[in-house]
């Protein structure tokens, strides 16, 4: 099972892409993320995609595909490809993150696991 949660706690399980849509429109100072995870007992590790929405107006948009050695990031100012990637993660697709440079930040979490 899929679900999303934005800053404020909203929660909604197994997103379609217009609810994935909707959240990231309304990110801003005080609702600036959103993550979109599995939630599976049966799999190990953090799989997920989140986004930020940044001082400058960016997005840094992040992944983790289950170890925090599989943790990547990066940015854009683009909300339509923050959007689909989101959107691509979510139903699975595995050309969802094809539209970025991804810079892999696992020393950033190299005690996490």
């Amino acid at each position: 099972m899929l679900q999303a949660r934005d800053e404020h706690g909203r929660r909604v399980g197994n997103p379609k892409p217009s609810a994935l849509s909707q959240m990231v429109a309304n990110l801003g100072r005080s609702n600036a993320f959103v993550i979109v995870e599995r939630v599976d007992d049966e799999r190990d590790g953090d799989w997920y995609v989140q986004v930020w929405l940044r001082d400058d107006n960016t997005y840094q948009l992040e992944f983790r595909d289950g170890t925090a050695a599989e943790h990547y990031q990066t940015r854009t100012i683009s909300q339509e490809k923050v959007i689909a990637a989101l959107s691509g993660w979510a139903e699975g697709r595995p050309e969802w993150k094809d539209a970025f440079m991804w810079n892999n930040i696992s020393a950033f979490f190299a005690d996490a696991d």
